[in-house]
């Protein structure tokens, strides 16, 4: 699905965290599980999908994406655990899937 999009992913909990943009989530991350994307990501092994949210337009996305980037990493972090309060992979790279909901996410958990 196509969509302007802001997407955090994490190392783990207490990892690395990176915040990006993107007007196609699934293929985003399609790209950062097979380490399709030089820098960042792929230098520090980040690609675990912990947080995400869609928005109406590119500019809003960029504006939010901007925006959380100068957050503290202690406001990042409620912010993941407000979605994902096991900071779980919400991206299925068996299926491409990405958990949307919380019946995805109890999916998740009984895949652990």
């Amino acid at each position: 699905m196509k969509q302007p999009c802001v997407y955090m992913l994490a190392s783990g909990p207490n990892g690395v965290l990176y915040i990006g943009v993107t007007s196609d989530l699934h293929r985003r991350m399609a790209l950062h599980d097979q380490g399709l994307i030089d820098g960042f990501t792929k230098r520090y092994g980040v690609k675990t999908l912990v947080y995400f949210e869609f928005f109406a337009t590119m500019p809003e996305a960029i504006l939010r994406e901007k925006r959380l980037k100068e957050w503290q990493r202690a406001w990042k972090v409620r912010l993941i655990l407000g979605m994902n309060p096991e900071w779980l992979n919400l991206y299925d790279p068996a299926t491409g899937e990405i958990a949307e909901g919380p019946a995805d996410l109890a999916r998740l958990r009984l895949k652990q």
